[in-house]
């Protein structure tokens, strides 16, 4: 079976989301974002967009989410999917990391499995402001309407919070969901 690629977008938790996966016994490795399209492609069963401290470093990240794998954006990796699909990114109003409140609105796929609402670790430095048309919202929270999205028809999702930092109630959920996304065992 194919490992799962985590793009280091340049973030300071890329290597927490590698550490979280293999936690779970999931076969994950850590690629940079220059990784050549076709490699990524051919070596992987589905890619998470780690986060990074600006959109313009994100490298081939744009191209990665047209792959046809499953794809999950974290933080950074969000803006990255947004873009793509013609979403809007913009400063957020409250920048730095920190505890947000959310709100889950659609508990299928991603989200599988969590309270109604629930404690995470994000940053909004920049956040989604306008949500590309195949995609829908899956949790909001006061600071921020769009928390986490998926796509309408393909397995691709984004998270504005850290997963894969202590701070965020049940973070492995997300990957665990992920995973079986990635494996045909939840369709998302």
């Amino acid at each position: 079976m194919l490992p799962l690629y985590v793009v280091n977008n340049y973030g300071q938790f890329n290597h927490l989301i590698l550490r979280a996966l293999r936690d779970l016994d999931i076969d994950a490795k850590l690629i940079p974002n220059t990784t050549p399209v076709s490699e990524v492609r051919e070596g992987c069963q589905g890619i998470i967009l780690g986060g990074g401290p600006d959109i313009s470093r994100a490298g081939l990240s744009h191209e990665y989410v047209r792959l046809g794998k499953p794809v999950l954006g974290i933080c950074l990796g969000l803006h990255v999917i947004a873009q793509e699909f013609g979403g809007t990114v913009q400063s957020g109003q409250k920048g730095g990391y920190g505890a947000v409140e959310v709100t889950i609105t659609d508990h299928d796929g991603i989200l599988q499995g969590y309270p109604q609402t629930m404690q995470v670790w994000a940053s909004h430095a920049d956040e989604v402001v306008t949500l590309p048309g195949d995609f829908d919202r899956l949790a909001t929270s006061s600071i921020c309407g769009n928390e986490a999205i998926a796509h309408k028809h393909l397995p691709i999702f984004g998270i504005q919070w850290h997963p894969e930092v202590s701070h965020t109630f049940e973070g492995h959920r997300v990957f665990e969901n992920f995973f079986s996304i990635c494996t045909g065992q939840n369709k998302g």
